[in-house]
């Protein structure tokens, strides 16, 4: 496919593309400049007068998931090269990337990932049918006739397709309809967290950038909301070129495509793929040089504000004056006949599915906290108080969990309002609520962890440890109430600004915008780059209707309906020595309270890569045989891998062959599983607990004499490398060199009585000393043959590979490390066996999902020192690395970011 794309996208038509890119880079960059300086004059004045607003009362944590991997397991890919199905082991590292590797195996010996994919500005679609839908329209005129092939054929009823309007589709499937939902989840938080890429921490660059697109789109006649202003500053840049240059590509390419309806929407893809993969490295290196350029002018900008501070308030307080008088009697005839009328209705709209979503997560937190507080009654001790609050510490990043939280969002539809305020789509405001409420259940359990931390050390027994929990749990649920009410007022008014401030100015553009050059002379020149006619006159716009909208969401505050409080309800800091007790530190329970002789040195502490969702067992949904297995030859490689003789043959690769082996496989299947956990676990019911046996990840070497091989299915999880721009492909180059066997065969046998047990479902079990047995240590991990038999207990060492620097830059061509030196192993002794008794919820939640207490999967990972890693900024705001140059991979050659 790669000589179709060569073919139309010859060096006269790269050239007219680079030119075209560089013309909107060069529009935009002019926008930035102005807004940079206005942005840097609103900040430093912002810093002098202060902020009055109310001030939050829970907690905020600066790090939340470091060192963490949020999920991990084995899916489907189709290769897209070959045609071909192929097991992936997909691996969700703390800032959403999703990295793909051969298999487990390869992921456990630190070989290169297959793929890095930034899911920024990607749709997750869960039918062929919705894919097919959005493929027929990316392209007019080009529909596959009724009954012949579509352009993806998908072996099982539960696939999963990202979908990007530019850049490479993905797809993949699953077996079961629990694993599809489970993997949507993931996915649906991996797009959430990547689509805000743009840091709200910078108080300069951020208003500028958002600004600077506004006043370019709109420069271009368009207004409202826009989709694609996700993913961090390249890529939205990127996306904002190819709204304008993909459909002049589509008029001329797309006649003169060849071959069947599906062949031409395959190429497409590829096309548009390839167009979007040039627009980004060129959209990088000029955005980066017009930043520098601002950076570097800075200081100077900065110290005339603060020397002319006064002037430049009274001379932009004059030009607001004059022009108020020109445009506010228009503006308000627009507000009061156009949209007064409608703020209500956008309101009740907007707070409805909000304030259900919020008091979701306030029920959440309450059920988790009292679960905990109810199995602390039946089992007592510390211990337990510590394995129950490093599960509690991630519930906000738990995407299963805060799926029923997230879900409430889908019911927010505007109808007719939306075409009448020319709102293209609601998923803009979607996402932001469903990041709020992240947060909020981040800040709620945070300060719950706080508080209960501040009083252990004043506890006696048991009973006091349980009072204290109820009577912290009350206090922490009064401030998520008055904070997640500030919270909402703040969105709801956004909201309303972003919706109706467009319409206004559209509908004022005609009478109002051509007239306002001639305010340009009020301006001195010595401050022209603080105050702009533009910024100005949407201002005079906002005030407005600025009124309208706070009166309404302060109607909806009195009328109590939504749990709103009033504005003038202000709730004094109950505790005000709180805010002093080290905002931001995590607390990490497992080291603090794990009875441990001497302190674990730091670096070993941050290679212990915890996970925060349980993994699906790899035997529920993995194909009879292992994907993907054969040898492949790497272009310009000397000789082929050398496959593993104890290696399952190779898995059959059609759709057909597939379904087939997977009927075979049903077919043999006579034993049927008592239970089925929620992370793919089998249990057993004895004495009314759940007996479940544990794989420890971490074991010391020299504990105990080796039982045997580690499985491919034994659930060790450690953190993987930074996701790259969206549509990205890091192919194994290792793959040449080093044969990766396979996977066992779906329904090999494992002993222990019990299921096995890969992970905890909300967060890692704290270190505790267990009997020998409880970790088995290899230094090369192998796969069993199939059939063979994996012993209870088995775990396996490794290390991962490095994550690079949050929104660092890799050089193009640079290669993936082929090993990573190991790390220390960290002490965490499990027990082979531990019985969890479980007492019931005191109040359940619909649709929210009950915790399977399991034993968590420790591992590490290397340490900041080692990968020159830098911590993430405060919010865990993770952005990924840059675009790199073209590599091979054993599909075929693929361009990679």
């Amino acid at each position: 496919m790669g000589d179709v794309v060569s073919t139309h996208l010859d060096e006269g038509r790269r050239q007219h593309i680079a030119e075209k890119t560089g013309k909107v880079l060069g529009e935009f960059c002019r926008c930035y400049k102005e807004q940079y300086g206005v942005a840097l004059f609103n900040s430093v004045r912002y810093e002098i007068e202060g902020n009055g607003g109310p001030q939050a009362q829970l907690l905020h944590r600066k790090v939340p998931l470091e060192d963490h991997v949020i999920y991990s397991g084995n899916l489907f890919q189709y290769i897209e090269e070959n045609k071909k199905w192929r097991n992936r082991f997909c691996v969700v590292p703390h800032n959403y990337g999703l990295v793909l590797y051969e298999n487990k195996l390869a992921y456990e010996r630190d070989l290169p990932p297959r793929v890095l994919v930034n899911s920024a500005g990607y749709k997750i679609l869960t039918s062929v049918d919705q894919y097919l839908e959005l493929v027929n329209s990316s392209l007019p005129g080009v529909t596959p006739k009724s009954g012949h092939s579509p352009i993806l054929k998908c072996p099982t009823d539960f696939p999963l397709i990202l979908w990007h309007p530019y850049a490479r589709h993905y797809y993949f499937c699953v077996m079961t309809g629990k694993e599809q939902e489970k993997w949507r989840a993931v996915f649906q938080d991996c797009v959430r967290h990547c689509n805000n890429g743009i840091s709200e921490d910078s108080k300069v660059e951020a208003p500028a950038f958002t600004d600077a697109v506004r006043m370019y789109r709109q420069s271009k006649e368009q207004y409202g909301t826009w989709d694609m202003l996700c993913g961090n500053e390249t890529q939205v840049l990127s996306n904002l070129v190819m709204e304008e240059l993909l459909p002049e590509l589509r008029t001329t390419i797309g006649p003169r495509l060849k071959g069947k309806a599906q062949e031409r929407q395959r190429t497409w893809i590829q096309i548009s793929d390839a167009v979007y993969r040039m627009v980004y490295e060129q959209t990088k290196a000029q955005y980066d040089a017009a930043m520098a350029k601002c950076e570097e002018e800075r200081p100077q900008m900065e110290s005339t504000i603060r020397t002319d501070m006064d002037q430049i308030i009274t001379s932009k307080e004059h030009l607001a004056s004059k022009i108020r008088a020109f445009v506010l009697p228009k503006a308000e005839v627009c507000v009061r006949n156009h949209v007064q009328p409608y703020i209500s209705s956008i309101l009740e709209a907007l707070m409805t599915p909000t304030s259900q979503g919020f008091a979701e997560v306030r029920e959440v937190f309450f059920k988790e906290v009292t679960d905990m507080n109810m199995n602390i009654v039946n089992e007592g001790g510390l211990e337990k108080l510590v394995e129950y609050m490093e599960k509690l510490s991630h519930l906000a990043f738990h995407p299963v969990k805060m799926q029923s939280c997230y879900e409430k969002m889908d019911q927010l539809k505007l109808e007719g309002l939306q075409q009448r305020f020319d709102v293209s789509s609601t998923s803009v405001f979607k996402q932001r609520a469903q990041i709020h409420m992240r947060q909020q259940m981040d800040d709620a359990v945070y300060t719950f962890e706080t508080l209960l931390h501040q009083e252990l050390g004043k506890l006696q027994g048991k009973d006091d440890l349980c009072k204290s929990i109820q009577r912290i749990l009350e206090r922490v649920l009064k401030k998520y109430d008055y904070d997640s009410s500030t919270v909402r007022k703040k969105f709801f008014r956004e909201a309303l600004l972003q919706i109706t401030i467009p319409f206004l100015l559209k509908k004022l553009a005609p009478t109002c915008k051509g007239e306002l050059a001639k305010f340009q002379e009020l301006i001195f020149e010595d401050f022209a780059s603080f105050i702009l006619v533009e910024n100005t006159y949407e201002e005079v716009v906002l005030q407005s209707v600025m009124k309208d909208i706070m009166q309404a969401v302060k109607e909806a505050a009195v009328q109590r309906k939504h749990n709103l409080y009033r504005d003038s309800m202000v709730m004094h800091n109950s505790d005000p020595n709180l805010h002093l007790l080290g905002e931001g530190i995590p607390i990490d329970w497992g080291e603090e309270y794990s009875g441990q002789p001497e302190a674990e040195p730091a670096a070993d502490k941050r290679r212990r890569a915890k996970q925060v969702v349980s993994v699906i067992q790899d035997d529920e949904g993995v194909l009879p045989y292992e994907v993907g297995t054969e040898a492949v030859l790497q272009p310009g490689s000397p000789q082929p891998r050398e496959p593993d003789p104890g290696a399952p043959p190779s898995s059959p690769d059609g759709v057909e062959e597939i379904r087939e082996a997977l009927l075979k496989e049903s077919l043999g299947d006579s034993v049927e599983r008592e239970e089925r956990l929620t992370n793919g676990t089998d249990a057993t019911r004895e004495s009314g607990a759940t007996k479940e046996v544990t794989v420890a990840a971490g074991s010391v070497p020299g504990d105990v004499p080796p039982q045997g091989p580690a499985s491919a299915g034994d659930g060790v999880h450690c953190a993987a490398p930074a996701s790259p721009a969206p549509g990205a492909e890091v192919p194994s180059k290792a793959g040449v060199h080093h044969a990766t066997p396979a996977s066992p065969v779906l329904g090999a046998d494992v002993p222990s009585g019990a299921g096995m047990s890969h992970a905890a479902l909300a967060s890692a079990a704290p270190r505790a000393d267990g009997p020998s047995g409880a970790g088995v240590p290899h230094t090369t991990p192998a796969s069993p043959a199939p059939g063979a038999d994996v012993p209870s207990g088995a775990s396996v060492q490794h290390t991962a590979p490095a994550s690079p620097k949050p929104r660092a830059d890799v050089p193009s061509g640079a290669g993936m490390p082929q090993a990573v030196p190991a790390s220390p192993v960290p002490r965490a002794d499990v027990p082979s066996e531990a019985s969890v008794p479980h007492a019931a919820p005191a109040s359940s939640t619909p649709g929210a999902e009950t915790p399977s207490p399991s034993a968590e999967m420790a591992c590490h990972q290397p340490s900041d020192k080692e990968t020159g890693e830098e911590v993430a900024p405060p919010g865990g705001e993770c952005s990924p690395p840059q675009p790199m140059g073209t590599t091979e991979s054993g599909e075929g050659v693929q361009t990679e970011f």
